[in-house]
């Protein structure tokens, strides 16, 4: 039994944890029955996502700073700044990107199906990232991973 609860317990310091571009990403928890994971990821300033859509449901809890959120499924574009506390749930292919506007850190908790798990583990890096914006090298290995994995990045 105590075997069972060290693989269910897992805190900030005993988290498997890669790095998507400038994002870390630590995989907090699974439920494979279910096929969704629990992953907390830290977005520094300046970093986010391009508009994008896939099969995974996502449910996102903002922990500390903000983030802009942006759905692209109406014209114009909805989008809302999150703060701690706030949560956004979208649907499968529902068009959407994410990105961190302010001066600080954020982390938020994201509830994901196992094809956004996948994507993250094999795209991810165990390095920490260097500062600044992505090289051409990251961007395609991004590209190249998001092929893999089903997710179609918008106005490519």
């Amino acid at each position: 039994m105590e075997t069972m609860m060290n693989q269910a317990f897992k805190t900030r310091d005993t988290a498997d944890a890669l790095w998507v571009v400038r994002d870390k990403v630590q995989f907090m928890g699974e439920v494979p029955e279910k096929g969704l994971s629990i992953l907390e990821v830290t977005v520094p300033p300046g970093s986010g996502t391009p508009p994008h859509k896939h099969q995974s449901v996502e449910i996102f809890r903002v922990l500390s700073g903000e983030i802009t959120f942006t759905v692209f499924d109406s014209v114009p574009p909805s989008q809302m700044v999150a703060g701690p506390g706030d949560v956004l749930t979208l649907r499968s292919f529902q068009p959407h990107n994410y990105a961190n506007t302010g001066s600080l850190p954020a982390q938020m908790i994201a509830i994901v199906e196992d094809s956004m798990n996948h994507f993250f583990r094999d795209v991810g890096q165990s390095e920490v990232p260097p500062d600044g914006p992505p090289s051409a090298e990251e961007i395609g290995a991004v590209l190249a991973a998001c092929q893999r994995h089903g997710i179609e990045i918008l106005g490519t």
